[in-house]
């Protein structure tokens, strides 16, 4: 599983969230082992990392 690398700058932001996404990714996070912040920086890098190059370039022009 991928480990958040020590020694970064956070930056906080705030995100409104459907509260039954917030329910799943609290219960992965518990039943991982995981903050709920490690989770989401995982998921985030994930799906940033897996995009469709055609969805990227789409946004772009």
């Amino acid at each position: 599983m991928w480990k958040i690398q020590k020694g970064c700058d956070p930056v906080r932001k705030s995100f409104r969230l459907p509260e039954e996404l917030v329910k799943k990714i609290e219960t992965l996070a518990f039943n991982n082992n995981l903050s709920i912040n490690q989770l989401v920086i995982q998921c985030l890098n994930y799906a940033v990392n897996n995009l469709d190059n055609k969805t990227e370039n789409n946004e772009k022009k």
